[in-house]
C-alpha cells in the first residue's frame, strides 16, 4: 500500500510561466518534498501506538519525484528487509479473523491530521523557492 501526494497543478503552471519549466520543476520537487516528510512524521506517529517491534515505522519510505499519468508525484512506501509492505494492507483494513486490529485506520488519520501542515509546508516550500 502506498500514498500518492501530488502537486498542485493550476499553482504550478502559474509558476512556470514567470520562471521557466526547469526551475519550477525543481521548486515543486522540493515542495512535494516537505509535503511528503510532513506526511511521513504524522504517520510515525499513528504508527507508534500500536508499535510492537517498529519494523513498519522503519520501513517507510518517500519515492524521488516522478512522473505519473502527466503528474508530478512521490510516493509513501514500505521497503525494508522485514518486507513490512505485505502486512500494512492488512493493518489497515483487517481481515476476516481479525477485523478491527490495533492499527485499523491509520493511514487514514495521518492522512487526515497531516492534511494543513502537509499544504503549508507545501507552500512554504514554494515561497522558499521562488
Amino acid at each position: 500500500m502506498s500514498m500518492r501526494i501530488r502537486e498542485n497543478t493550476q499553482l504550478i503552471q502559474q509558476i512556470e510561466n514567470r520562471i521557466g519549466q526547469e526551475a519550477a520543476r525543481r521548486i515543486s520537487d522540493k515542495a512535494l518534498l516537505a509535503g511528503a516528510k510532513v506526511f511521513v512524521k504524522e504517520l510515525k506517529k499513528q504508527f507508534a501506538t500500536f508499535k510492537d517491534t517498529g519494523a513498519s515505522i522503519d520501513e517507510i519510505t518517500i519515492s524521488e519525484p516522478m512522473w505519473v499519468k502527466g503528474t508530478r508525484t512521490v510516493k509513501v512506501h514500505w521497503r525494508g528487509p522485514k518486507e513490512r509492505y505485505r502486512i500494512i494492507h492488512l493493518n489497515e483494513w483487517g481481515t476476516v479473523k481479525n477485523p478491527n486490529p490495533k492499527g485499523k485506520g491509520a493511514v487514514a488519520r495521518a492522512l487526515k491530521n497531516a492534511e494543513t501542515a502537509y499544504r503549508q509546508a507545501v507552500a512554504q516550500a514554494i515561497r522558499e523557492g521562488i
